[in-house]
């Protein structure tokens, strides 16, 4: 609900009730905060989600990479969003189309439209 109506800071802050009341949130949970700011560019956070949630042992799908990634190509930072990308492949996790979509579009903003080839 949060991602729908652009609240990024009420889904982070969820994510932190949930963690400062001994919830311990899964894999959704961080990928909603993810998704959140990516609705609203807010790449830093997304990327800070996706480091907190490695931190608490819980392996990023492909929704958390790709909405990280997309949070960043819509912010322009096309380095970021290929740095997702490389986060990914080292989890040996699987990119689909979204994802794939994710990384051409944020290096076409970044007007790095070579690297997309």
């Amino acid at each position: 609900a949060c991602e729908k109506g652009e609240q990024w800071k009420q889904a982070v802050g969820l994510l932190v009730l949930m963690l400062g009341a001994t919830l311990i949130p899964n894999v959704i949970s961080y990928s909603a905060a993810i998704s959140a700011c990516e609705k609203c560019e807010k790449w830093q956070q997304a990327l800070s989600i996706l480091i907190m949630m490695q931190k608490a042992s819980l392996l990023p799908n492909v929704i958390s990479y790709s909405a990280a990634t997309s949070a960043c190509g819509k912010s322009r930072q096309w380095q970021h969003a290929l740095e997702v990308q490389a986060m990914m492949r080292e989890t040996e996790s699987v990119l689909d189309v979204i994802g794939y979509n994710a990384a051409i579009s944020a290096v076409g903003k970044g007007v790095q439209w070579q690297l997309a080839l």
